[in-house]
C-alpha cells in the first residue's frame, strides 16, 4: 500500500536547478508534519531534474514529475495532485523562500476546519522583497482594489501560494488558461462564493533567489484581468459569504518566524 501523508507540497518549476538546490533542502528541515515533496517539469531536459535525483537519496520524500498534462503551471498542478498522497495540499514556486517558513502555520489553520489557506503579502506583516518593477506595484494596487470594490475576503488573493484539502480540488471548476498561477486567483475568488471556510497566513516574500523571471506581462495582465472582472461581476455573492470566518495568524508570531 502506497504511502499516505498528511501534506503534498507541489512545486512546478521550469530550469529552476538553483533554486532547489536551496528550497529542498530547507523544507525537510524546517516541516514537521509528514510530507512529500513533488516537483513538476515540463521538459524532460530540465535542469531541475538532477538536483531532484541528487536529493531523493537523502530525502525519500522528494520526487520529480513529467507534466503530462500540457505545458503550463496549472496542467503541472494537476499532474502533482493527480500523483499526491496527501490529505492536504500546497502549491508553492521554486524561487520563493518566505512561503516555506509560513507552512506550518498553513497546517495549523487547515486543521481548524479551513478548506483553502492563502498566504498574503499585503497585511499582519506581509512584505515583498524583490520582484518585478512592474509587477510589484501592479499586483498591491490590483488586490486592494480587487478586495475593496467585490468584497473579495482575502487580502492577497492573487498569490499563487494556496494549501487547500484536496476534496476541494475537484469540487471547484477551474477555467483559466495556463498561465502564471492565474488559477489560483480564480480558487479563491470560487472558493469564497461557494461559502467555504477561508485562512490567510503572512509572508515575507522574497521573490526570485536566482535566475531570471519568464514572466511574460502581456498574456499574465490578460488572464488576470479575466479574473479580475469575473469577481466584480460576482460582486453580490462575493459579499453574501464574505462573513465567513477568516483566520489570519497574528503579526508577532510572523515576526518570531522570519528571526528563525
Amino acid at each position: 500500500m502506497a504511502q499516505s501523508f498528511k501534506l503534498s507540497i507541489i512545486i512546478p518549476v521550469k530550469n529552476e536547478g538553483s533554486n532547489l538546490k536551496l528550497i529542498l533542502r530547507i523544507i525537510p528541515a524546517i516541516v514537521e508534519v509528514p510530507h512529500e515533496i513533488i516537483v513538476v517539469y515540463d521538459n524532460r531536459e530540465d535542469n531541475s531534474i538532477p538536483v531532484i535525483n541528487s536529493l531523493k537519496r537523502k530525502h525519500a520524500q522528494i520526487r520529480g514529475l513529467h507534466n503530462k498534462f500540457g505545458k503550463g503551471v496549472l496542467n503541472a498542478v494537476k499532474s502533482g495532485i493527480n500523483e499526491s498522497r496527501g490529505r492536504y495540499i500546497l502549491i508553492t514556486a521554486a524561487d520563493d523562500i518566505g512561503p516555506l517558513l509560513a507552512i506550518e502555520d498553513m497546517v495549523s489553520l487547515m486543521d481548524q476546519g479551513c478548506k483553502l489557506v492563502s498566504c498574503t503579502r499585503y497585511s499582519n506583516g506581509g512584505k515583498v522583497l524583490g520582484g518585478s518593477p512592474i509587477g510589484r506595484p501592479l499586483s498591491r494596487i490590483a488586490n486592494c482594489i480587487f478586495r475593496w470594490i467585490s468584497s473579495a475576503a482575502l487580502t492577497d488573493s492573487t498569490i499563487g501560494i494556496k494549501m487547500f484539502n484536496r476534496d476541494i480540488f475537484n469540487e471547484i471548476t477551474l477555467e483559466a488558461r495556463p498561465i502564471g498561477f492565474a488559477f489560483a486567483f480564480e480558487m479563491a475568488i470560487k472558493a469564497q462564493i461557494a461559502g467555504m471556510r477561508l485562512g490567510e497566513v503572512p509572508i515575507i516574500s522574497l521573490n526570485r533567489l536566482y535566475g531570471k523571471s519568464s514572466f511574460a506581462f502581456g498574456p499574465w495582465i490578460k488572464e488576470y484581468s479575466r479574473w479580475f472582472l469575473y469577481g466584480l461581476k460576482n460582486y453580490s455573492e462575493l459579499r453574501k459569504t464574505k462573513g465567513n470566518v477568516i483566520l489570519k495568524i497574528p503579526q508577532k508570531m510572523m515576526e518570531d518566524r522570519m528571526q528563525i
